[in-house]
């Protein structure tokens, strides 16, 4: 229980519904002085987790997960910008953390289930699309065990973000009703990640070093102050006066380069993804599903075209925008998620499936 209105409601209704609940809010990053105004993990928010909990008569703990959380999320989060790649670490945290962590805890009290607030369904032991499409959050829910979903209650799944705030009211829970949402990371306070990559990289890290900003063919047309300020897509820090607007269409670690083109540049029609994972049974050469690359993108047709191990490449129907390095791309057939993997790298040029000896 994050002591946001979404968890909160979650445990309400498992309340009303004669379960035997025990909310737990965990502990995963430490601010020090510098606390913004209620994050997830400020006291603020653990005190209304608490009061939450005491309104509906359950008991409630702070599960201290930092130090897991601090190297499964944070110190990936700095390792995935030091090699010019965007991490996506809600992913991380829902696979390592919330998952596997938080469901050891429960283990330890032989809780049989697991709650949360994510906008998601499970049905008949398979991960669905919340019914709010601006709220689904199946596409930070990929990476866990699949042998979780047997254990997974998510009451909100059903409702939208307004009816989620009018069961609170309804519910008299008027200290989170209203409650705005938080879209930052949750250890990034102020949304500047940069000041979490300076705290943890070495003063000379060619991440934040100064670099060349070049187009494909070379040519340097700037300079950057780091290559972790900059994901596939950016605008902003580009440099001006070309005929088209340029944007941020690959990042070269090695080179300390930024690497700028035209819109047509930026697209992909095709995606490579590693540490696939799969909630149902494997896609198979040749299949079609329909893939997200970002939260709230399109959904997209594509074609299953190379599996090596937890390697998979995937060729579109229609070019993509922004196939960003280190992000998730999450596989779907209408409702049901199958699965999905990091992004690896995009293909400029479509890929086809391998040719059969007769």
């Amino acid at each position: 229980m994050s002591g946001g209105v979404d968890s909160s409601v979650a445990a309400a209704l498992l309340v009303e519904q004669g379960y035997d609940v025990v909310g737990a809010t965990m502990k995963l990053f430490c601010h020090g002085e510098d606390v913004p105004d209620r994050p997830c993990c400020s006291l603020d928010s653990v005190n209304d987790a608490r009061r939450v909990c005491e309104q509906l008569g359950i008991p409630h703990y702070v599960l201290n997960l930092e130090t897991r959380f601090g190297h499964d999320v944070v110190d990936n989060f700095v390792e995935e910008y030091a090699r010019g790649r965007t991490p996506i670490p809600c992913v991380r945290c829902n696979t390592f953390t919330k998952f596997r962590d938080f469901l050891k805890k429960a283990d330890s009290i032989d809780a049989q289930w697991i709650a949360t607030g994510h906008y998601a369904r499970v049905v008949d032991g398979e991960l669905r699309r919340g019914v709010d499409e601006n709220k689904d959050q199946t596409y930070f829910l990929w990476g866990i065990d699949r042998g979780v979903l047997s254990r997974m209650i998510l009451p909100v799944g059903d409702l939208d973000k307004s009816r989620t705030r009018a069961r609170a009211h309804a519910m008299g829970l008027e200290v989170i009703a209203e409650k705005p949402e938080s879209q930052e990371i949750c250890f990034v306070p102020g949304g500047d990640y940069t000041r979490i990559l300076e705290q943890r990289l070495p003063a000379d890290a060619p991440a934040l070093s100064r670099g060349a900003i070049v187009t494909a063919s070379g040519t340097v047309v700037g300079e950057h102050n780091g290559f972790a300020r900059y994901t596939i897509g950016q605008r902003r820090g580009v440099p001006g006066g070309f005929a088209s607007p340029m944007y941020v269409i690959a990042i070269r670690p090695e080179q300390r380069a930024v690497v700028i083109g035209t819109r047509a540049e930026l697209l992909g029609k095709g995606i490579v993804a590693r540490e696939v994972n799969w909630l149902t049974e494997p896609a198979g050469l040749g299949d079609q599903i329909t893939v997200r690359v970002r939260h709230r993108a399109p959904l997209a047709r594509a074609e299953v075209v190379r599996l090596e191990g937890d390697e998979m490449e995937i060729a579109l129907d229609e070019p993509i925008a922004a196939i960003t390095p280190g992000q998730s791309v999450v596989f779907y057939d209408r409702e049901r998620v199958l699965g999905g993997g990091f992004i690896e790298a995009a293909r400029q040029q479509r890929t086809s499936l391998p040719v059969l000896a007769a």
